[in-house]
């Protein structure tokens, strides 16, 4: 396997809804990110570069703007967060921040065991909507899985991938439940997979191959 296959939709996500352990807002938010970052990158999976957001504008809607902010500290930085607000549309004096994606770039390992950075490997997405604050960690490539999204099995880098994605969640569910009291729910699943615990289900195979989803990528 020389390059691992992206997905257009998440392969697997697992989602937090912290509505009723933590307080809502951009500021919270942030500190929410940072918090699950911090897990992410000491696992190699998500090296944060930068944020991105839309703007949406109270009982109308999404505002014709997504911003992007380049990281060069903390993502729960003062500063981080004056800037963003100091980022609104000109012309949206009412535009409040959508979903703060965090994104970046994550380490996966061949079928040897050799490490290769990956654009977008993990993203985490945290929600400062006002109804209640959210998070979510995506996976989009076929390396967490016991096949490529072709159908070939390739057992060597499922091996040396999934087990590091399943312990970054198992620490991110211990964290977020001992600070929150919250664990981890699967996302929806999508046609390239869905979230089973700490890893993605296994497809129906046939024949020793599991399903071929290049025309959807």
């Amino acid at each position: 396997m020389s390059m691992p296959m992206r997905a257009p939709r998440e392969y697997a996500s697992w989602f937090w809804d912290l509505e009723d352990y933590a307080p809502s807002g951009l500021r919270s938010a942030l500190v929410t990110a940072a918090k699950m970052t911090a897990v992410l990158r000491k696992h190699d999976l998500l090296e944060p570069h930068h944020v991105e957001w839309p703007w949406f504008i109270p009982g109308t809607g999404g505002a014709p703007a997504v911003t992007r902010l380049q990281l060069t500290g903390p993502i729960d930085d003062e500063q981080v967060l004056q800037r963003m607000q100091g980022m609104r549309p000109v012309g949206f004096p009412e535009a409040v921040e959508g979903d703060v994606l965090v994104a970046g770039t994550g380490v996966w390992l061949d079928a040897n065991g050799t490490p290769r950075r990956e654009h977008r490997l993990v993203e985490l997405t945290v929600s400062p909507e006002r109804l209640g604050l959210s998070a979510e960690v995506s996976v989009f490539h076929d390396v967490w899985g016991p096949f490529d999204f072709r159908g070939v099995p390739h057992p060597e880098v499922h091996r040396q991938n999934a087990p590091r994605l399943a312990s970054a969640l198992r620490e991110l569910e211990a964290l977020l439940e001992a600070l929150l009291g919250v664990p981890a729910e699967p996302g929806e699943p999508t046609n390239f997979g869905r979230a089973v615990g700490y890893g993605v289900d296994e497809p129906v195979v046939m024949g020793g191959r599991g399903p071929d989803l290049t025309d959807q990528l």
